[in-house]
């Protein structure tokens, strides 16, 4: 497979789109299956699964997942990355408030544009995209501002597993985009890190003495079966197909999206305040997204 990659198109866009609207739905799917599952152990359940459904999908479309073609070694840490950036965000959020864990993970998509910008020449942004991503991280900023600022005592730790889920999520886009996966299947790409993740985050559950299952209500069954088939598997596996043909740092900026869609979504089920900054921070977003991923020179 080619290490091109072009600008995105209207095709990108609108998967991108999809993707975010799927990814801040999820928000709301985990909080409605906390009632029956721990988190760490709901993000552990929906790799089982979804690894299933790729296994599955693979053999279907005669995709090879076990061949020997030098991505062991970038396979697993991708894995190891996704698995312990879904552990610091768990753990951080019992010692900070979701609003401001929000606002730390998403310094991610500016980390991987400046991770790509050092190790990928071709994903390297001019001035007017790097505003771009600077306007679309200030509207995630401003959407999560009031709750932000409401924590009541020391969020350190919290911020500081927030930032360090940022720094894993950028590192495992950098390393797909950089090392043998960026010629690999999408299917391949993800079955590494869908394992990887079905193995440790379950036993870090245990570990940190989660309650695990407690109840399968039929709502947190449909949860769980969300996360995993639309989310894990689907949702997932079309991202890496888009990252084995678009530029990496132009899709990263479109997750800004995610964290507004999850707003817009509670707002809409689960009856949650809307903010009068979430409209700002919309066309904040939006214009950030435009500034990257206009047509340059």
């Amino acid at each position: 497979m080619s290490s091109e990659r072009k600008p995105v198109d209207a095709l990108a866009v609108t998967m991108m789109v999809v993707l975010c609207m799927c990814w801040g739905f999820q928000q709301i799917t985990i909080k409605i299956a906390a009632a029956g599952v721990s988190p760490i152990m709901q993000a552990g359940l929906r790799s089982i699964i979804a690894t299933v459904l790729l296994l599955a999908w693979a053999q279907l479309r005669r995709i090879p997942l076990f061949g020997r073609d030098g991505t062991l070694a970038g396979g697993m840490a991708a894995g190891a990355l996704f698995a312990a950036e879904f552990v610091f965000i768990y753990a951080g959020l019992a010692y900070t408030a979701a609003s401001r864990m929000v606002v730390f993970v998403y310094l991610a998509p500016c980390l991987t544009a400046l991770g790509l910008q050092w190790f990928v020449p071709g994903e390297r942004l001019n001035a007017s995209q790097w505003t771009g991503v600077a306007l679309a991280f200030l509207g995630v900023a401003l959407a999560f501002v009031d709750g932000f600022g409401a924590a009541q005592g020391s969020t350190l730790l919290g911020d500081v597993f927030g930032m360090i889920a940022a720094v894993l999520w950028a590192a495992t886009t950098v390393l797909v985009r950089s090392t043998r996966l960026t010629s690999a299947s999408a299917a391949k790409t993800l079955f590494y890190q869908l394992a990887v993740s079905a193995l440790v985050l379950p036993l870090v559950s245990l570990i940190v003495g989660e309650t695990g299952v407690s109840a399968l209500t039929p709502k947190v069954v449909a949860s769980l079966v969300y996360q995993s088939v639309i989310v894990a598997f689907a949702s997932y596996l079309a991202w890496f197909w888009l990252l084995t043909r678009y530029l990496a740092g132009r899709l990263a900026v479109f997750s800004f999206l995610t964290p507004l869609f999850g707003v817009a979504f509670g707002v809409i089920f689960l009856s949650e305040p809307l903010s009068a900054a979430f409209i700002g921070a919309a066309l904040l977003v939006g214009a950030g997204i435009v500034l990257v991923n206009r047509p340059t020179k």
